[in-house]
């Protein structure tokens, strides 16, 4: 078991950090060129989910740990558990980003938590970031990130060949979809890219698809459901999904029948949940 010493962890709560990034017309194309028929229309303001490919953190490769991540320490605590990820979060939309934008990214450690799942000793870190432009705050969120430990090595790997027929609906990732959206957030973390890797060092099946991915795909059909940016979008991680896996984005009706509030989420043919989400336009 490893020793986790929450109390050293819990001094960097409340650490910031601000970032600056620009909002140019070529993120915004090569953005839209990945995510393409799936984003909500949003006029000339940039679409939705762009404000995660803003701002990433530029590590230089000898300072990467072997899963890709930044080592350890830094603005990050330095959770000593192997296996980093993206477990959910919460996402307020105040008004759009727009071409040319030049956008501060002021972030904050806000709670450090400690608990025991199925694999072991979890730690979960919830970091604030609002985002703004001059003194106009354009999104507020917060996420979720997850240490772990990882699934025992080759856990799922005859999974990959009991795919399911496909669907004319169904959605698949394939490999250069998760390499551009891995190029457009600069996330270096070898699940995404590194087959190999993803399988005899992390115990997956084949490439994960990214949890911000799966987010944006579902904070879009969203904006389509109540047909317009909702207010309040909050998401979380249920299980992996993987590349060329066909899944649907489905949605339950609210219990007042409003189309303005409502429960979403990323389903594979066989029924598994991977991400589910909920929200508002108010």
């Amino acid at each position: 078991m490893t020793d986790i010493d929450i109390d050293h962890l819990n001094q960097w709560i409340g650490r910031t950090e601000t970032r600056t990034d620009v909002v140019t017309a070529s993120l915004i194309e090569r953005y839209r060129a990945t995510i393409f028929d799936h984003l909500w229309p949003t006029g000339d303001a940039a679409p939705m989910g762009l404000h995660w490919c803003l701002a990433p953190i530029a590590i230089a490769g000898n300072e990467l740990g072997h899963d890709g991540h930044p080592k350890k320490g830094g603005f990050l605590p330095p959770v000593p558990l192997p296996s980093r990820m993206w477990a959910g979060g919460e996402v307020r939309f105040h008004s759009p980003l727009m071409e040319g934008d030049s956008v501060n990214r002021n972030s904050r450690i806000a709670s450090i938590t400690q608990k025991t799942g199925s694999s072991g000793p979890l730690v979960f870190v919830a970091v604030e970031h609002e985002y703004s432009v001059g003194d106009r705050v354009a999104i507020s969120e917060r996420q979720d990130l997850v240490y772990k430990h990882p699934a025992p090595k080759n856990a799922g790997s005859s999974a990959e060949n009991k795919k399911p027929p496909t669907v004319p609906d169904a959605i698949i990732m394939d490999e250069v979809t998760l390499f551009r959206y891995s190029a457009l957030t600069f996330n270096g973390h070898r699940i995404h890219y590194d087959r190999d890797y993803a399988r005899s060092e992390e115990g997956y099946p084949g490439l994960v698809v990214h949890g911000p991915l799966q987010a944006t795909l579902l904070m879009n059909h969203a904006a389509h459901l109540c047909e317009g940016i909702p207010a309040r979008f909050s998401y979380r991680g249920v299980s992996p999904l993987f590349d060329h896996t066909p899944f649907q984005l489905k949605a339950a009706e609210s219990t007042d029948g409003s189309p303005d509030v409502g429960k979403i989420w990323c389903e594979d043919l066989t029924g598994k949940v991977t991400m589910q989400a909920d929200y508002s336009k108010a």
